[in-house]
């Protein structure tokens, strides 16, 4: 099995995320003029080099829980504290927030239960679950896949609750699985594109739902042009730009970089992709100058000893 999982995911997200941060919302072209190749600060939010959004604090939230003893009512708390305290934020208030996710915390205020908080209309498939599920890597790896598979309905449903966001982050948590037993990315890319359909199916999952990821499921993602790459805040998009960087890259700097410099949702993109390329190449293989220039770095590497006893 893999050494340094926790270590591999929570630095992995952060610097991916961290990254992304300054160019977000800004077009390929824009961003093409003055790539991203380094930790850099100011940009969109005018911040500090090295800050995390959204994506990592919500990480690290869920993570919390993992590590101590996993709870869907603490998550969700986790999650209000966050939006309320600045919880595990980069910075002393929160300064990112998906309209899904706003509102589901703002049911959970409301008395609303956790599993039952998040939309689950069908314009509420942005990538907010997926962008913070990696962790839960470490509690569910082990367990049956019908348990593997309700845990991480219930896990996504605290903000994002249709059945396109489940899959997504269903299928990413079965692609690190697969390479924390060992598979490199291309093994595991190859045999998710028959076990997660024989799966959907026999769990009578709408057909017209395992449809939409095809370029997945079916197709070569990583041969796909750019200019049929979307970089937005679609949790399906998210997911194919992922695999589009990883699977067409060989280190986990390129990775990253690949997945920022695709422009706008730039810190998700990068997140998402940063997660798992940490798993495929390790925590030892992320340049050390992002380990130590991510904010609250001492405080992210006491989060994944915890996780790490876990495990």
């Amino acid at each position: 099995m893999k050494k340094d999982i926790a270590k591999s995911i929570l630095f992995g997200v952060a610097i991916g995320d961290a990254l992304g941060v300054p160019v977000e919302f800004l077009t390929r072209e824009e961003v093409a003029k003055d790539p991203v190749t380094d930790l850099r600060g100011m940009g969109t939010y005018k911040l500090p080099a090295g800050t995390w959004s959204d994506d990592s604090s919500l990480t690290f939230c869920l993570a919390e829980v993992i590590a101590d003893e996993f709870n869907l009512n603490t998550i969700a708390e986790n999650f209000v504290k966050w939006q309320k305290e600045g919880y595990w934020s980069a910075t002393k208030k929160i300064f990112d927030i998906g309209v899904a996710t706003m509102e589901a915390l703002s049911r959970l205020e409301n008395g609303v239960e956790a599993v039952k908080a998040g939309g689950t209309d069908e314009r509420d498939n942005g990538n907010g679950s997926l962008m913070r599920i990696l962790p839960l890597l470490v509690y569910i790896k082990d367990k049956p896949i019908q348990e593997r598979f309700k845990i991480t309905q219930q896990v996504s449903s605290i903000t994002h609750g249709h059945i396109r966001s489940t899959i997504a982050c269903f299928y990413y948590l079965e692609f690190a699985k697969k390479i924390v037993e060992g598979k490199d990315k291309m093994e595991a890319y190859q045999a998710l594109k028959k076990e997660i359909p024989a799966f959907l199916n026999s769990i009578a999952i709408d057909g017209s739902e395992i449809e939409l990821f095809s370029r997945i499921l079916n197709g070569d993602i990583q041969n796909e042009p750019e200019e049929k790459i979307d970089s937005g805040g679609y949790v399906l998009s998210t997911l194919e730009a992922s695999l589009w960087c990883l699977l067409s890259t060989n280190s986990y700097k390129e990775a990253v970089l690949k997945a920022v410099n695709l422009a706008d949702d730039s810190d998700t993109t990068g997140a998402v992709t940063g997660g798992l390329a940490g798993l495929i190449y390790g925590f030892d293989s992320i340049p050390k100058e992002w380990v130590d220039g991510i904010v609250k770095t001492e405080k992210i590497s006491r989060l994944a000893e915890d996780l790490e006893k876990v495990i």
